[in-house]
């Protein structure tokens, strides 16, 4: 047998929702993790509940791209497509590369699955050019048949012994490419100890792929991705939603309050309620609310009380929610509002990936109501992002917004699990005792931060009221005063700004010279998840020979104090977005640079080779190599606005 050593590889198991599909492709992670290869994932759920089985909107599948050196994102497109029905081949067929090899189960290509999926014949039997076989390199197995016989010994009906077929095609894809057993297999005995049929069924099942691919001759090769090189470390395997968990735990843990989470479920940020609700040994607290209003509102209240409060949701519960930001704006009390971005407006593609709510996050409250803003920019940085908002909220009393998206929430990478004595103290500050000659003044601030003091309600001597009317400053008395209506916005507006002066300096990406003084005339400015497509696009434009740079945004309200300074050193910025430029927007208005929005709103995250051509082409018109005379149809830059 022939072992092909390959640089990287893009894998996507396609089936219908009860395949499987999800699970087989975590559990390839989890060896490939265990191997040692940099990964990203990228899982695609359909958004019904429960769509007719065979047809294309039940098409569930779970793409993982793995390397031998560090890679940015789970892949434009599959090299290897394992389809287990018509529908999954479809769906899926579009996407993937001339000359990737798809792997069929022929089984259930059946004349009533074949028309549920729109195929007139079976693509399977086609011959000549434009066939399936004439495109791609088809295996078409039997699956199901070798899977029910493998396991008859453990007597399953047919109907349960082919629901492991999943495990079949899983073991068959471990020996292609050389990925350990071990861990698959003690998976299988925990989750399935109290079933011992299941459990063996399972285990016998994927060695029996395993053992197809080893003996049968309709693989030639073996392929060998080999690990890639990280820095020293402890690391496992993460999502974006459990490492936000991770950071939300960690901030409160770091500043010594117990965190009540008041949440109601909603995709794709109810898996953050869910990893929460195990954490009761770290004074985590959850509250499933019966309604995004009620689950704000708990929130708000811990936070009055003393605790970290904390709210998830996507953008329709941000909605929802937006009168009690605003309360928590006037009342000036730490909060954490996750939003996880998904595809819209109203209900729109709940299991999709977006991130089209960065103005609703600005501005989406009445009055003058800022609020800070902060990103993640990959499934592992949400662990930091979120100690990053903690720190904000307790520290400036604000609430803050947190965007996620789908794409990193359900995503996964390599997570270099850091030193817990390492990260950085929040001191919560609560008052201690009256601050003023006169008593307690729950609205006297802190010189630096301009926070109001944070008293826990009970505490002898710091009797104070709070509330949603306008306040004077100070005294917190209710007043009407216009002079001071209109002093208390400027106030509360520039607490938002103090927070720029705390942030680092940004650091730029450009490796054609020293820090500030690279060649680079283009700028490829991002935030949130597009930070991986921009990172993998900029590779590929810089390996062909052209200098840019990148820079991505943590913090988005406010912005860094030398952002500004930065745009101006550039003769063109792009700003890719999976929006129809909301960031663009806001720097043209702030910065007054012409920035060029780069525009796709599919659902998907954006793909890096389309950007990459993008970039190509605005260096070309930068540098004059091009002109927009010369310029045809079919080169210009797709997606930009």
């Amino acid at each position: 047998m022939d072992v092909q050593q390959l640089n990287s590889v893009v894998i996507r198991f396609a089936g219908d929702s009860g395949d499987g599909m999800q699970l087989t492709g975590d559990r390839f992670t989890q060896e490939t993790a265990s191997f040692g290869n940099d990964l990203a994932t990228f899982p695609n759920f359909p958004a019904e509940i429960r769509a007719p089985q065979g047809t294309l909107p039940g098409v569930s599948s779970f793409q993982v791209h793995f390397a031998d050196h560090e890679i940015f994102t789970a892949g434009d497109a599959p090299d290897v497509l394992v389809a287990m029905n018509p529908a999954a081949l479809k769906a899926n067929l579009g996407d993937i590369k001339r000359g990737a090899t798809v792997i069929v189960d022929y089984h259930d290509f059946t004349a009533r699955n074949l028309a549920k999926a729109g195929y007139a014949a079976n693509p399977l039997d086609e011959e000549g050019p434009g066939s399936l076989g004439s495109e791609y390199v088809v295996h078409a197995l039997d699956l199901t048949g070798m899977t029910v016989e493998a396991v008859k010994g453990f007597g399953l009906s047919r109907k349960d012994a082919a629901r492991a077929k999943n495990m079949f095609a899983l073991g068959m894809l471990s020996w292609m490419y050389g990925r350990p057993t071990e861990t698959t297999i003690g998976f299988l005995e925990r989750r399935f100890a109290k079933a011992s049929d299941i459990r063996d069924a399972n285990v016998a099942a994927f060695r029996a792929g395993w053992n197809f691919g080893e003996t049968t001759e309709a693989f030639a090769v073996q392929y060998e991705v080999r690990p890639a090189p990280m820095a020293p470390g402890t690391y496992r395997n993460i999502s974006g939603n459990l490492a936000l968990a991770y950071g939300l735990t960690a901030g409160a843990v770091q500043s010594g309050l117990g965190l009540f989470l008041g949440s109601y479920p909603i995709t794709p940020a109810s898996d953050i309620l869910h990893e929460l609700s195990k954490h009761k040994q770290f004074g985590v607290t959850t509250f499933q609310a019966e309604d995004e209003i009620a689950a704000v509102g708990a929130a708000l209240g811990a936070s009055f009380a003393g605790s970290l409060g904390v709210t998830t949701t996507s953008g329709p519960g941000i909605a929802l929610k937006s009168e009690t930001i605003g309360l928590a704006v006037a009342l000036e009390l730490p909060l954490v509002v996750v939003d996880v971005q998904r595809g819209g407006p109203s209900t729109g593609l709940p299991t999709k990936t977006e991130q089209a709510d960065l103005l609703q996050a600005m501005f989406g409250r009445n009055g003058e109501s800022p609020v800070p803003i902060v990103a993640p920019r990959s499934p592992a940085d949400c662990f930091t992002a979120a100690l990053e908002a903690v720190r904000i909220a307790i520290g400036y009393r604000t609430p803050v917004l947190l965007l996620s998206d789908g794409y990193l929430a359900n995503g996964s990478e390599p997570w270099h699990i850091p030193d817990v004595d390492q990260l950085p103290v929040i001191d919560p500050a609560f008052a201690q005792g009256p601050n003023d000659e006169t008593g307690f003044l729950p609205y006297k601030r802190d010189a630096q931060t301009l926070a109001r003091p944070w008293a826990i309600p009970g505490t002898p001597g710091l009797e104070h009221r709070i509330g949603g009317l306008e306040k004077k400053d100070g005294s917190g008395d209710i007043s009407y005063d216009p002079a001071n209506h209109d002093f208390m916005v400027r106030t509360r507006q520039a607490k938002i700004d103090r927070i720029a002066e705390s942030l680092p300096p940004l650091e730029v990406d450009d490796p054609s010279g020293l820090p500030g003084h690279g060649q680079a005339r283009v700028l490829v400015l991002g935030w949130g998840s597009t930070y991986g497509p921009i990172g993998a696009a900029c590779r590929r434009v810089r390996d062909a020979g052209h200098p840019v740079a990148q820079l991505h945004l943590r913090h988005l309200n406010p912005f860094p104090h030398d952002l500004g300074e930065i745009l101006k050193r550039y003769d063109a910025v792009m700003v890719p977005e999976m929006n129809l430029g909301q960031l663009s927007l806001l720097l043209r208005a702030k910065y007054l640079v012409d920035v060029i929005g780069y525009n796709h709103v599919r659902g998907l995250p954006l793909k890096a080779a389309e950007l990459a051509d993008a970039i190509t082409d605005l260096i070309a018109h930068t540098t004059g190599e091009i002109s927009e005379s010369d310029t045809s149809e079919s080169g210009k830059m797709e997606g930009v606005q």
